[in-house]
């Protein structure tokens, strides 16, 4: 480490010293979007900085029950390192955490020093990078959905403040003991651009929503708020849970990307006046790419076996493929702003995505359509659903993995190591799940057969 480099670290020690902070937790996401992470006392910053923090690359390959997946480059390979690093321009206090800072870090692979091929910020830098190359540079909005629930006296998990009816509220009336006021207060002192949030469709669903930005920093700061929001629950004896579909009597929840880009001068290249629309060749064509590989991306949006639950008619989760100007029904919508507000909003993925995986593959399939250079169909028309006007995406984890590895376009885009490792781990877990006796099965045939 250069001498300018441990000064800029010692800046950064101090200030954190200044404000009562003696611990660093260094964070990164693995395949999933959960974080992965190491506590750093201050006074070792410096050597975490320039030698790294030594983790075991299966990390990747770990399912949410801690089982290694026998995925290329880690059981195979001896369980070797990867070597993370803090990002320190990324330090901020944990407000509920006296005390403690959190960054988050870049991660190379210690045998080449190039990032790790499963690194999710890394596989989102790549694509961006392959934008810009054609004058390109993606802004994105995410929205997440997610359930909080309490403790179930009789065991497991109930939804918090399930009173129906209270659509789009704010207050005691769907929210009882507050919760999202204090959820609000808190990520907005970790500088996660949050806006604005509410009570949703369901009994104890929530939406918060975050500014729009260039890429890599919407990843970011979508990624940090949903272990934010996890970390906040568990403080009060809850669960916070982005899945899909928890619930049988209750719909889904959504992660919806608003997607424009800039061009030249930063100005919105998806917007045109004279354009059908008011909207450029940049946008129909970026629309033609998602639509083109919706059943790909799909494998990257749509990541579980749970996901799959969370579509069908009427439950406004897009199941069909097809695009609409401002209709909620349609795969893509088109939001009705023109000039700087000029954007696509898709509405595919659900709130389990991982946030730098959902924003890549998103990214990737409208430079691929931009590329292209070809016009969707026309848009559609009233509410949807309608098999004969569009194509199903695929119903399940199995199809949408297929798709995603007959999709060449986009699995080289988004680099061939990264498909081959997702692929694999996500296979395992189809094959898992086939093989587990579910409480449904047992309901269903123990007594009568």
């Amino acid at each position: 480490m250069s001498d300018q480099d441990l000064s800029e670290v010692r800046r950064h020690m101090d200030r954190l010293a200044a404000d009562g902070i003696d611990v660093v937790r260094v964070t990164y996401p693995d395949l999933i979007g959960t974080d992965r992470a190491r506590d750093v006392l201050l006074e070792e910053l410096p050597r975490a900085v320039e030698h790294g923090l030594a983790f075991c690359r299966a990390v990747y390959h770990t399912s949410p029950q801690g089982d290694v997946v026998p995925v290329s480059g880690g059981l195979d390979a001896g369980l070797p390192d990867i070597c993370v690093r803090p990002d320190l321009t990324t330090l901020v206090a944990l407000p509920w955490e006296p005390g403690v800072a959190a960054c988050l870090a870049d991660v190379v692979d210690p045998a080449t020093g190039a990032p790790a091929p499963e690194s999710p910020r890394d596989l989102l830098r790549s694509v961006l990078a392959r934008c810009e190359e054609h004058g390109l540079s993606p802004v994105v909005g995410p929205e997440l959905e997610y359930f909080l629930c309490d403790r179930d006296p009789s065991g497991g998990w109930r939804r918090y403040g399930a009173d129906p009816g209270v659509v789009y509220t704010a207050g005691l009336r769907a929210d009882p003991d507050n919760h999202l006021l204090r959820t609000l207060r808190h990520v907005r002192s970790l500088g996660l651009g949050v806006l604005s949030g509410n009570h949703e469709f369901d009994g104890g669903q929530f939406e918060i929503n975050l500014l729009h930005s260039e890429a890599l920093s919407a990843a970011d700061r979508a990624f940090r708020f949903k272990a934010a929001i996890k970390e906040l629950a568990r403080r009060e004896g809850r669960l916070a849970t982005f899945m899909a579909k928890p619930f049988n009597d209750a719909g889904g929840s959504g992660f919806h990307l608003h997607l424009s880009c800039t061009g030249p001068e930063d100005r919105n290249a998806f917007d045109d006046p004279s354009g059908a629309h008011g909207l450029s060749d940049t946008a129909r064509h970026a629309v033609a790419g998602v639509l083109a590989h919706a059943p790909a991306l799909a494998a990257l949006l749509n990541p579980t076996i749970n996901s799959y639950k969370r579509f069908g008619p009427d439950t406004l989760a897009p199941w069909l493929i097809d695009w609409g100007m401002d209709n909620r029904s349609a795969m893509v919508r088109i939001p009705p702003e023109r000039g700087s507000g000029t954007r696509l909003e898709l509405r595919l993925g659900d709130a389990s995505a991982n946030p730098y995986l959902a924003i890549a593959a998103t990214a990737a399939a409208a430079l691929l359509g931009d590329l292209a250079g070809e016009e969707p169909p026309a848009p559609l028309e009233g509410y949807g659903y309608d098999t004969a006007k569009a194509a199903v995406l695929p119903t399940d984890l199995s199809a949408a993995l297929d798709a995603l590895e007959a999709d060449t376009d986009l699995a080289d885009l988004l680099g061939k190591d990264f498909t081959s490792s997702y692929l694999s781990y996500k296979r395992n877990e189809v094959e898992r799940f086939q093989r587990h006796v579910t409480d449904w099965e047992f309901t269903e045939y123990a007594y009568h057969l």
